[in-house]
C-alpha cells in the first residue's frame, strides 16, 4: 500500500514540484495550497506524514501542526521555510515536527529526507512481508502466524525468502543450492527436498508447487 503524504504550500510553483518529485517515488501525494484546505483534512486518518509550509496567508504551519496532534500524535511532519532561522527551527521542534529544511532547497534533498523519516517512523510496517496468510519480517529474520513466531532455521528462512523474492518462478534443485548452499556446497541436492520438507511441515498453508522432474515454484 502506497505512504499518503499531504503538501500543504502556498506557493503553487513549488507545491507543483514537491508534489511531482514525491509521486515518482510512489507516494500517494495530496496538495493543499491554503491553511483553510488543509486544515478541513488534518482528521483524515490515512495520512502517513505531513509537509507544511510555515507561512500560510494568515495562519502559519505552527497552527496546522497543532490542530494535527490533536488527531494524531505521532504522524511526523516536515517543516519548509524560506527563513533560515534558530527561532523558527526551535519552534518547529517543539511542536513536535521530524524535520526542517529550508527554502530554496532541491526537490531531491526533500525526498531523501522524505523517504529517511517514513523509514524510520514506519520501519516495523515496512519490513514485514506478507505471503499466503504468514507474516515475515525480512530484518529480524523472523516468521509470524497470526502473530505468533514460527521457529525456522537460517536455511529454512533462506529458501523461503528466494521463494519469495522470485514467486511465480520455477527452480531446479541445482538452482536452488546455488541460490541458497552457493557453490560451496558439495554434499547431495536431497538436503533441498528435506528443507523444504520441514519448511511445509512449519508452514503448512504455504502454497508452494512441486513440479516433478524438475523442482520447485511458489505460487
Amino acid at each position: 500500500m502506497k505512504k499518503v503524504i499531504c503538501v500543504v504550500e502556498d506557493e503553487v510553483a513549488i507545491n507543483d514540484l514537491v508534489c511531482q518529485y514525491l509521486r515518482k517515488e510512489d507516494y500517494e501525494v495530496r496538495s493543499y495550497y491554503t491553511y483553510e484546505q488543509a486544515s478541513a483534512h488534518v482528521s483524515d486518518d490515512d495520512v502517513h506524514l505531513w509537509i507544511l509550509d510555515i507561512m500560510l496567508d494568515d495562519k502559519s504551519g505552527f497552527d496546522l501542526i497543532e490542530e494535527i496532534r490533536l488527531q494524531a500524535k505521532d504522524i511526523p511532519v516536515i517543516f519548509m521555510s524560506a527563513r533560515d532561522k534558530e527561532f523558527d527551527r526551535i519552534i518547529g521542534l517543539e511542536k513536535g515536527s521530524d524535520d526542517y529544511i529550508t527554502k530554496p532547497f532541491s526537490p531531491k534533498e526533500l525526498v531523501l529526507r522524505v523517504n529517511n523519516v517514513i523509514k524510520r517512523v514506519y520501519k516495523n510496517e515496512n519490513s514485514r512481508i506478507a505471503i499466503d496468510g504468514y507474516e515475515l519480517d525480512e530484518e529480524q529474520r523472523k516468521v509470524f502466524d497470526n502473530g505468533e513466531e514460527i521457529d525456522l532455521t537460517t536455511k529454512e528462512f533462506d529458501l523461503l525468502m528466494m521463494f519469495i523474492k522470485n514467486k511465480g518462478i520455477a527452480f531446479s534443485r541445482d538452482m536452488i543450492l546455488t541460490n541458497v548452499w552457493e557453490e560451496n556446497y558439495y554434499g547431495s541436492d536431497r538436503v533441498v527436498d528435506d528443507t523444504l520438507r520441514r519448511l511445509r511441515k512449519k508452514l503448512p498453508n504455504l502454497n508452494i508447487h512441486t513440479i516433478y522432474g524438475f523442482g520447485y515454484r511458489l505460487g
